[in-house]
This record gives C-alpha cells, sequence and structure tokens, in this order.
C-alpha cells in the first residue's frame, strides 16, 4: 500500500470546510459567513440568488445553467440549517431549493469577484438587468359619461 504525502499548509478540501459563524445582516441583503480557517466574507444576497445551486439555476448539467437577471432588489428571508453540511435560503421571490453545502459558500466568497464579473459579462451578453422588471400599472377605468362609475349618472362613487 502506498501513502500520500500530505502538505499540511495545504488548504482543507471543500468538504472539510467548516463555517463558524452565519449570519444574515439587519437589512437581508447580506449573508456574512466565517470560517474555521479565517475566511471571512460578505455574500450579498443577489449574488446568492443567481448562484443558487438549485436545478432552477445551474440546470442538470453545466450547458442548462440559467443566467437569471432582475434580481438587484432580492432579500433572504430565512437561513435554514439543513444537517450538519449546508443551509437552506429562502429569497423575498419564493425560490428556496438550493442548498448551499460549506465548500460551495467558501467557493462563492472566495471567487467573489471572478464570478460576479462573469455574471454581469453574461447579462450584458443577454441584453438581461440586474434590475426587476416593473411591470406597467393597469389604467384605471374610464370614467363613464354622467360622472358616476355605477353608470347611472348618479355620482356615487
Amino acid at each position: 500500500m502506498t501513502q500520500q504525502a500530505v502538505d499540511p499548509h495545504a488548504a482543507p478540501a471543500a468538504s472539510e470546510r467548516w463555517p463558524t459563524e452565519i449570519r444574515l445582516a439587519g437589512d437581508k441583503r447580506t449573508l456574512n459567513v466565517a470560517f474555521e480557517d479565517g475566511g471571512r466574507f460578505a455574500l450579498p444576497a443577489e449574488y446568492l440568488r443567481v448562484s443558487s445551486p438549485s436545478a432552477e439555476v445551474q440546470g442538470h448539467s453545466p450547458s442548462e445553467r440559467k443566467v437569471v437577471g432582475g434580481k438587484r432588489d432580492v432579500a433572504i428571508l430565512k437561513v435554514e440549517p439543513i444537517g450538519n453540511y449546508a443551509v437552506k435560503l429562502t429569497f423575498d421571490d419564493m425560490h428556496d431549493t438550493g442548498l448551499f453545502g460549506w465548500g460551495y459558500l467558501y467557493d462563492l466568497g472566495r471567487e467573489y469577484r471572478n464570478r460576479w464579473a462573469t455574471y454581469l459579462s453574461e447579462l450584458e451578453d443577454r441584453g438581461l438587468s440586474r434590475d426587476p422588471v416593473r411591470r406597467a400599472a393597469k389604467p384605471a377605468p374610464a370614467p363613464s359619461e354622467g360622472g358616476g362609475s355605477c353608470g347611472s349618472g348618479c355620482g356615487c362613487h
């Protein structure tokens, strides 16, 4: 049997990452995560939402991954521990199907700048925006002749 040399200075494998703190900011727009190795990350809700590990966002293969726009204003409603390996985040757009494992959260923090730049580029390439799509308000019904909305002309409404 061959024994592999282990570098004591090498970073632990992603599966060995262990958070020491997970705290949702008061405005619900930042998840602060600290790890045993000293890594500390402030992860914006928008970034977490568009990076969700769910099949809805990631698809079932890299070619199916979706670029999600319109999430600039998203907030995190709930942070729920899943066993001792992940958290489930519920966003205010009601997305709640992604389980964020410790290694994935660590990678999102460590790779934030590159991943965010890639996301912004992908939005631009697809003609998408970070801003939510605002639906036009329905126009008010035209007042009926006679002044009242009941149509009788009594002016009751």
